[in-house]
């Protein structure tokens, strides 16, 4: 069994900074793929931002220049920091993780909120 605990999020002004982490638990293997995911209210899961285990990252447009995803495999743990936010990126956002010989993991979420 595999557990990712999100934590990091908050309350910030337009232009601030946060940074997410999620820790994966349990029986860890190797992890493929990690990744950062939000849900927009009435619209599908979207991709934020995502890194495999050798470091290639992907990121959707609307956040290039402004996020950054990370990760530390010794520690299971995969980090988004977010620099100048918008009100748009307001989400709840969730951790992803796909373990070699085990399944595909999702977190809880951790809510964002960005004021203007």
């Amino acid at each position: 069994q595999v557990q990712l605990a999100e934590s990091g999020g908050g309350l910030v002004q337009a232009g601030g900074s946060l940074r997410l982490a999620c820790i994966a638990s349990g029986t860890i293997s190797s992890i493929d793929f990690m990744g950062w995911y939000r849900q927009p209210l009435g619209k599908e899961r979207e991709m934020v931002a995502t890194i495999l285990s050798g470091g290639t990252t992907n990121y959707a447009d609307s956040v290039k220049g402004r996020f950054t995803i990370s990760r530390d495999n010794a520690k299971n743990t995969v980090y988004l920091q977010m620099n100048s936010l918008k009100p748009e990126d307001t989400d709840v956002y969730y951790c992803r993780c796909i373990i070699a010989r085990t399944g595909d993991y999702w977190g809880q979420g951790t809510q964002v909120t960005v004021s203007s």
